[in-house]
């Protein structure tokens, strides 16, 4: 199994670091960078989702998806459609659907920064422009009912503008279960690695194990 980290927006593959050195799994863990995905292109969500499908689709063996914000909307986007590629699903501090009036207020503070402030963010002032401008209308609640593989809803405790989400995101995926981190605001993988590391150790195991039996009962059914 491929273990996929998805970074935010904000983010770049570093964000992953230290929860990579808590996890237990230590091969097949995978952390693109987002940036790369979009050089060359116009900027949009599509093109970074075609990038997405591009890069998982060299694969031929089962995906375990676990993204923080952006890189959760990717997540959800591709599982909903990869389902037989995809056996676990990690959403952290994920929405279901743009809040519109939340994106037009960070996009006006995208637009009066400075374009040397996105330096750290791993886009550039005007892809990250175009990026929010092409999300403005992303809504996947109808696809959570007919995600049917196990999938943790990780949410920081400090993160009030995605716990409802969370919530609804636990309800509404047929397997979904939520973790609330603690001491974590919405970047749960800066801000408590470890204890993200340790929820996604044991959700991991356990998708191990439930993998290995179903892949011992095709063997002895052939």
């Amino acid at each position: 199994m491929k273990y996929i980290l998805l970074h935010g927006l904000g983010q770049t593959v570093s964000s992953w670091n230290a929860v990579r050195e808590a996890l237990d799994v230590k091969s097949g863990v995978l952390c693109p960078e987002l940036s790369e995905w979009l050089s060359g292109t116009s900027g949009s969500y599509r093109d970074l989702y075609r990038e997405m499908e591009r890069f998982c689709g060299q694969f031929d063996e089962p995906l375990a998806l676990c993204g923080l914000s952006l890189g959760g909307m990717l997540a959800l986007n591709y599982a909903a459609e990869h389902e037989a590629q995809v056996k676990a699903l990690v959403l952290i501090g994920t929405q279901p659907s743009v809040p519109k009036m939340l994106l037009k207020i960070q996009n006006t503070v995208f637009r009066i920064m400075p374009a040397a402030a996105f330096g750290s963010m791993g886009f550039d002032k005007k892809t990250v422009l175009s990026l929010s401008r092409s999300m403005e209308n992303l809504d996947f609640r109808n696809d959570l009912g007919q995600i049917f593989c196990r999938t943790l809803v990780v949410c920081g405790e400090k993160d009030r503008a995605n716990r409802r989400a969370a919530i609804e995101l636990r309800r509404q995926i047929p397997a979904a279960r939520l973790s609330v981190i603690p001491n974590a605001g919405h970047e749960v993988n800066t801000e408590n690695p470890a204890g993200l590391g340790r929820i996604l150790n044991r959700f991991f195991a356990a998708q191990a194990d439930f993998q290995g039996k179903i892949e011992e009962k095709e063997r002895t059914a052939g």
